[in-house]
């Protein structure tokens, strides 16, 4: 015993960067880093690259394509990453994404441009699902707060630098350059992870457990895929074509989305359906509440767009600062009770943004929204990802790590589908359109008080 107590020590002492866990812990943050920036980067050069080609019309489904794949990308690297351990779809992944960037780099026409992203966009799902598996299966559970504060802070740099200098290089070069030099930066975490799975591993595949739960048909995850795609292009515009779109896709969702995850997710049963459903729901008000909070500081209270850049970057240092947080309240606070206050946290900025659109209040109200909101979110996402971990057996963590991106896709297409529907709605009642506004703003503060309500059941044994 008293030779055992120094090991138990060191064990307990090691971290992220100690020599048991620190290749892992780089190969990851170099992955999260470059794939973010090359994900981050190429927003502000697709409308470029759409009008150079001529097809404008179609930007709405280049610019949603690649949500609408990661479901699919998601799906397929769970189940692999199931069979045969997180390296190898994360390995697969990331020469995907290589490739796809020369895809897009090489567009003659702007149906080769969104086969790029639709194909980028399955990389991605499967990266981010493999990623959280990864970390799963590498880490403690001491560790995992860390590596997924550490995941989220590797997003920062990209976050601020990313757009801005692919938008200079598109403006003084070429659009093409930036997909071109995209590819070259992401080749490096490519050649990294495969050169690790050539290295003897730590951790083979995970043994199979007693536990077993249908795996869902990748015919299913296309099908959702199709459906997701369908309805975000349907719901940009009003016309006959985009209603069919909006319908034929909501169709799909609702025969297939529940097939991709675990039962009982819908009616939020203990465990890890809770879990799942908790992810969609802050990430629809989250991501609903970063597209028009903006869109009122623009159009409504004429703020100059550098302050509204300014608001973006300091919700990113906020999640980061979040993230960071949460890491070191390991075993000090129980996970749920993070969510919770995360959720209490994004229902304040709907608020807060709510009373932003008011004229006597400073338009900085509305924007400060965005910042609160990252906080939750830095808070509440880890603490997800954590629960659901430990809520799957080591050979169904990826089969999770599926479901989350599953319903942070899903949860964000349809309160931004519902909030842009009622948007429209109050367009017409008011000349400055202040009623559509509070009638988005309105519905953000349903799902963010539910996920408030329901964290409690996502609580772990």
């Amino acid at each position: 015993m008293a030779e055992q107590a120094p090991a138990r020590a060191e064990a307990a002492a090691e971290g992220l960067f100690s020599r048991t866990y620190a290749a892992a812990t780089a190969s990851f943050a170099g992955v999260m880093f470059l794939t973010g920036f090359a994900a981050l980067a190429v927003v502000p050069t697709l409308p470029v690259a759409a009008q150079d080609l001529d097809g404008v019309s179609l930007y709405p489904m280049v610019a949603g394509c690649f949500v609408a794949a990661s479901l699919l990308g998601g799906v397929l690297g769970g189940g692999w990453a199931d069979r045969a351990g997180a390296r190898r779809p994360l390995a697969a992944g990331l020469v995907l994404a290589v490739v796809t960037l020369l895809v897009s780099a090489t567009s003659t026409t702007i149906w080769q441009l969104a086969a790029g992203r639709f194909l980028d966009g399955v990389a991605g799902g499967m990266v981010a699902v493999s990623i959280n598996t990864a970390i799963g299966q590498a880490y403690p559970d001491r560790l995992r707060p860390r590596a997924l504060a550490l995941m989220s802070t590797c997003w920062i740099v990209p976050s601020l630098a990313g757009p801005p200098l692919a938008g200079l290089v598109a403006a003084w070069w070429s659009w093409r350059a930036v997909f071109f030099g995209l590819a070259a930066l992401t080749l490096l975490p490519a050649l990294a992870v495969v050169a690790m799975l050539r290295s003897r591993s730590r951790h083979a595949a995970p043994e199979p457990s007693d536990e077993r739960t249908p795996r869902p048909a990748l015919l299913v995850a296309a099908a959702v895929s199709a459906g997701a795609a369908l309805a975000q292009y349907g719901i940009s515009g009003w016309d006959l074509r985009h209603l069919v779109c909006t319908a034929t896709g909501l169709a799909l969702l609702a025969v297939f989305a529940a097939r991709l995850l675990p039962p009982g997710t819908w009616r939020a049963a203990r465990g890890l359906p809770a879990t799942v459903l908790l992810r969609g729901l802050a990430s629809g008000v989250y991501f609903t509440l970063e597209a028009f909070v903006p869109l009122l500081l623009d159009t409504v209270r004429r703020v100059p767009a550098a302050v509204t850049g300014l608001a973006f970057t300091g919700a990113a240092i906020a999640w980061a600062g979040a993230s960071w947080v949460q890491g070191r309240l390991h075993e000090r606070c129980p996970r749920h009770r993070l969510v919770a206050a995360g959720a209490l946290l994004l229902a304040a900025a709907v608020a807060l943004a709510t009373v932003g659109t008011l004229p006597a209040l400073p338009a900085l109200t509305a924007a400060s929204a965005m910042l609160l909101a990252a906080v939750g979110m830095g808070l509440l996402v880890p603490s997800l990802t954590l629960l659901s971990l430990s809520h799957s057996p080591p050979d169904r963590q990826g089969y999770a790590s599926s479901a989350m991106q599953t319903t942070q896709n899903l949860g964000q297409i349809t309160v931004m589908g519902l909030a842009s529907a009622l948007f429209h709605a109050g367009l017409g009642t008011g000349s400055t359109g202040l009623a559509g506004y509070l009638a988005a703003f309105g519905l953000l503060l349903v799902p963010s008080v539910l996920a408030a309500l329901l964290a409690a059941r996502a609580r772990t044994a």
